[in-house]
This record gives structure tokens, C-alpha cells and sequence, in this order.
């Protein structure tokens, strides 16, 4: 008797819909033989669902079990199995046949029976819409974020027992139910805001040029000047996200098993922050079943790359592809898998190693050579794909301490980026950009044309500071953004000047 179930397997950031077959012959002594490219937690299960069967008080005959997972090209990997596995082996016993057609199934079972959670089950849920499959079988945990896909009815499994009796008509579970929007909008709050950011000024501005333009950024200043405080708060004046692109978000995180199971659906912008010691196959992504990195779990969001010149030089040079064109492609001998990475990079650093190079009341105890040796850690490439490079003093005590020196708040400064967002996003209506940081060579001709005032500081600054043709048109972009902010159709030779001032700094610390 042979019997099927449907499930998933996770390949990259989506699914792909597997056919559990079981077939059953008789045999002295119960025998479970796995076939379709498992990994070694797929070839276990036939001993997890041994035991959880016998525990739920469910009938398995002896007989050699033949397990298929269809296609047999493709790996199947984790736990995510157990269920329909153990689901399609008691129906092979005989006792009692159903049809399941309609139904994909997922979940890891306990040796007591009990389901437990699965990575992965948002990009399964849209796999099952995709396939056709009407019900979606999850571990309980996993309901909340299998729900946030509409076309499908989840329904929340605690325990294999259960599931065999539901698929069976002999109880009735209701599906979950999930008030997406009301869920959507209820989770957009972040917990730091930026009136708590006393003083820097200018650095804010900074910040808000960056989050209008979606243009990377560098701050450049001694310890304790509030480098990561600012950066933290990027995300929180940057525009909310689409329900299209926080589920694309949400889907990264799913796969790796970071969702909080509280907040099974990423509504705020992801800001993520590794440490300098990380590999490129950390930052980038890889492994022998190629996961995402760190680039591509910042997408759509911030990646905060703090003490920049103690990452090592050949993970820094990974970066320059996915600031490039916004995805990472990992090749093994078994293929290849792409990942978003469309992120804004804010990176940190001290002038020196020491970090007080410059500053007018400390020593800087760093010799030539090692300031020297500090800064070329950082290659040119790299920091010409840096629009915004800032400087970050230390601020005076009376800002500190004043009562009454308290900046905007990130709404306030999220309104008028959300402002120039929307220009863009009109500019753009046609193109697969929306912001001005990725707009191609000839949008950047269409978009930013310039006045001969204009024209004539731009031709001095590239002249006088040798800027690279990259360089030249990053200038444009942000000037683009500058106006976009100020609300002007043209960009003015005052956006030219405080663009060319934001890309001097890289020339006075690394000429």
C-alpha cells in the first residue's frame, strides 16, 4: 500500500514543495528505509517517529516502511519532515486511509509525540499557496507566522496524536486566525528615538540624507561620541516597510530560526551589527548548504559595521558586490542560491588607534607608521561606494547637560524623509530602483542635471581632490537627495557644495 503526504523543503530563502511516499510491505520486524537525498537529521526521524507513534497510542504493523521525499535531486534537510512522515507511515499500516491532497504538513516531532517548531515556515506557507494546497499543517509555535500568508488555512498542531485525528474528521481544530494589519501595525514601534541623542547636529543631518537616498554612510571620531548610539537609531527615521517587503524580510530570518516567537513577523526595519571578528562566509553567506549572511538579514534594513578597520581587509572587499547590486550568489558543486542584500551600510571608526588623533584636549599616542597602517585597512573601492563620510566630535558638556537642547524626534524626521522617499518612488515609477543610492548611469545624466553655477563646483572638487568617476556620480546622487529633501525640482548649487563636503573626509584621512 503505498500512501502520500505533501510538505516542504527549504532551498535558499524559499521552499519547494516535496511529495512524502510510503510504501509498506511485510516484514519479521518494523524497518524504516529513507530514500530522496536526506541529510543525516532526515535519516533519523525514522527513529523519532517510531517512538512518537508508539507514544500516541497509534497503530504502526511491522513491514518494511520505503520512505521517498519526491523530488529525489533535491536535499532535504532538518527535522521539518517528522510529521508527515509519521502521518503517511500510519496510514501505510492500513488502519484507516484519508486523503490529503490539499494539505501540506511540516513539523519535528518528540519521542512523546509532541510537535515542535521548524525554521522556515513562512517561505513553506507561500510554497503551499503557490502549489495550490488549501490547509497548511505547523507546529503550533509556527501558526502565527505561517498566518501572515492569506490564501491558505493554518492550523496549529500540538502533538501527532492530533494531527492523525483531525486528518481523520474525528475532531475539528479551528484554523488560526491572524489580523495581519491590525498585527502589522500594532509592531511598527522601536524602543530608542532620536531626541536622546544630545548635540551632533550636523551628524543627524547626515543620517537623514542617508535614510532619504538610501546612501551608505561612514562616521569618523574618537570613543564615546556617540557613533553607535546614532547608528542604532537609523532604522527608526527611515520609511515603515511594505507588508511585500517585511514578509521578503521576515523570510531571511525565518530560514536562519532568528524570528522571535513573540513577534513571528518583522515589522520594523532589521538592524543588524556584527562583531569585527566575523568571516566572509558570516557577513556574506555561505556553508556547505549555503545560508544567508549577515548582508542579506540586513535587508531592507541597516547594517551597522562598527570599529571598521579591525575587520579584516578581505572581508570589507566582499562587500563591494552586494553594494553593487543589491543580492549575494553562492555557488557549490551542488549549485548555486541567491540572497537579497539591499541594505544601507553605516560603518564607525576612529581617526587613529588610539582614537584621539586630532582631538584638540587628548594625546594621540599613535606613531605615524601605525595611523598609517590603521587607515589602509580600509581600501578605495570600498570607501568610494560610501556616499556620506561624517565626522563626529565630542560634544560639549553644556549639550549634555542641558535640559533643554533636546532634538526632533524620529517621526518628526521620518515625515519629511517618508517625503522624499515618495518623490523618488515617482521618479522611479517605472524602473525596478526606487531610491536615488541605485540609480544607473543614465538616470543619473536623466535626474542630475545641473546649473553651470553648480557645474563649475563640481568640475574645481574633482580637480582639486582627484575624486574616482564613481566618486563623481555618488556626488550627484546625494545632491539628488539633498533637493528631494528641500523639495526643489532642481538641484541647487548649495545641494552640490554640502554633497562634495560629505565626500571630503575620506580624502584628509586616507591621501
Amino acid at each position: 500500500m503505498i500512501t502520500r503526504l505533501f510538505s516542504a523543503a527549504l532551498r535558499g530563502v524559499d521552499a519547494q514543495e516535496v511529495e512524502v511516499e510510503v510504501n509498506a510491505r511485510g516484514a519479521d520486524k518494523p524497518i524504516v528505509i529513507i530514500v530522496g537525498l536526506p541529510d543525516a537529521a532526515v535519516r533519523e526521524s525514522s527513529q523519532r517517529v517510531i517512538s512518537a507513534i508508539g507514544a500516541s497510542a497509534l497503530y504502526l504493523d511491522d513491514g518494511i516502511k520505503t520512505v521517498n521525499l519526491a523530488p529525489a535531486d533535491l536535499k532535504k534537510e532538518g527535522p521539518s519532515f517528522d510529521l508527515p512522515i509519521a502521518l503517511a507511515m500510519i496510514a501505510a499500516s492500513g488502519t484507516k486511509p484519508f486523503n490529503a491532497d490539499d494539505c501540506c504538513v511540516v513539523g519535528e516531532l518528540g519521542l512523546d509525540g509532541a510537535v515542535r517548531p521548524v525554521k522556515g515556515v513562512l517561505s513553506i506557507a507561500l510554497e503551499a499557496k503557490r502549489s495550490g494546497r488549501t490547509r497548511l499543517f505547523v507546529p503550533e509555535a509556527n501558526a502565527p507566522e505561517a498566518a501572515i500568508i492569506e490564501g491558505v488555512q493554518v492550523f496549529p498542531i500540538r502533538n501527532l496524536k492530533q494531527a492523525w485525528d483531525f486528518l481523520n474528521g474525528d475532531i475539528i481544530i479551528p484554523p488560526f486566525h491572524l489580523d495581519r494589519r491590525a498585527f502589522f501595525n500594532s509592531h511598527r514601534s522601536y524602543e530608542v528615538d532620536f531626541d536622546e541623542v544630545r548635540g551632533q547636529h550636523h551628524v543627524k543631518r547626515a543620517l537623514e540624507v542617508a535614510a532619504a537616498g538610501g546612501h551608505n554612510l561612514i562616521m569618523v571620531g574618537p570613543p564615546g561620541t556617540g557613533k553607535s548610539m546614532l547608528a542604532k537609531r537609523l532604522p527608526t527615521i527611515m520609511p515603515d516597510m511594505t507588508e511585500d517587503d517585511a514578509i521578503e524580510t521576515t523570510k531571511i530570518h525565518s530560514i536562519t530560526g532568528l524570528l522571535d516567537p513573540k513577534r513571528a513577523f518583522l515589522t520594523t526595519r532589521p538592524f543588524r551589527a556584527p562583531h569585527h571578528t566575523i568571516s566572509d562566509a558570516g557577513l556574506l553567506g555561505g556553508g556547505t548548504n549555503p545560508g544567508p549572511g549577515e548582508v542579506s538579514l540586513a535587508h531592507n534594513g541597516v547594517l551597522f559595521l562598527d570599529e571598521l578597520p579591525e575587520f579584516r581587509r578581505q572581508t570589507l572587499e566582499v562587500l563591494r558586490g552586494p553594494l553593487e547590486d543589491f543580492h549575494v550568489t553562492i555557488s557549490r558543486a551542488a549549485g548555486s542560491l541567491t540572497f537579497p542584500s539591499q541594505f544601507m551600510m553605516v560603518a564607525a571608526m576612529n581617526p587613529c588607534p588610539c582614537g584621539y588623533y586630532g582631538d584638540v584636549k587628548r594625546d594621540c599616542r599613535c606613531s605615524t607608521r601605525q595611523i598609517e597602517n590603521y587607515r589602509q585597512k580600509i581600501s578605495g573601492p570600498l570607501l568610494d561606494r560610501i556616499d556620506l563620510h561624517v565626522e563626529v566630535p565630542l560634544v560639549d558638556f553644556r549639550e549634555l547637560s542641558s535640559d533643554t537642547n533636546i532634538g526632533e524626534k524620529s517621526e518628526t524626521i521620518r515625515q519629511r524623509v517618508v517625503a522624499a522617499r515618495g518623490i523618488q518612488i515617482e521618479r522611479f515609477r517605472k524602473f525596478s530602483n526606487s531610491t536615488n543610492s541605485a540609480m544607473g548611469s543614465r538616470q543619473v545624466r536623466q535626474h542630475c542635471k545641473l546649473t553651470p553655477e553648480a557645474n563649475g563646483y563640481l568640475e574645481h572638487a574633482m580637480e582639486e581632490m582627484n575624486f574616482s568617476a564613481r566618486a563623481h556620480d555618488r556626488i550627484l546622487k546625494v545632491a539628488r537627495t539633498l533637493a528631494d529633501l528641500a523639495g526643489a525640482v532642481d538641484i541647487r548649487p548649495n545641494d552640490i557644495l554640502e554633497a562634495i563636503q560629505y565626500r571630503s573626509l575620506d580624502r584628509k584621512l586616507f591621501s
